[in-house]
């Protein structure tokens, strides 16, 4: 009985390891766009082309959040 207590322990441990890497993203989203917005007041000017920039980066950094969402749950879930 114990040994499945363990593994269950284990489990959600790597859960909520992996469950880490969505803070981060959040870290990672708010770093993109506090950098577009530095870049947007000091030249407004080419704030406009730089939006599409700004898009890239923010789907880059929540599919990583997304990403350790999934492998929480796959670690809780299926695991």
């Amino acid at each position: 009985m114990e040994l499945a207590a363990a593994a269950a322990l284990g489990k959600f441990i790597g859960a909520g390891i992996a469950a880490i890497g969505a803070g981060i993203a959040a870290v990672g989203v708010g770093n993109v766009a506090a950098n577009y917005l530095a870049g947007a007041l000091r030249n407004p000017s080419a704030a406009a082309s730089q939006t599409a920039t700004l898009f890239i980066g923010l789907a880059f950094a929540e599919a990583l959040g997304i990403f350790a969402f999934l492998v929480a749950l796959l670690l809780m879930f299926a695991a």
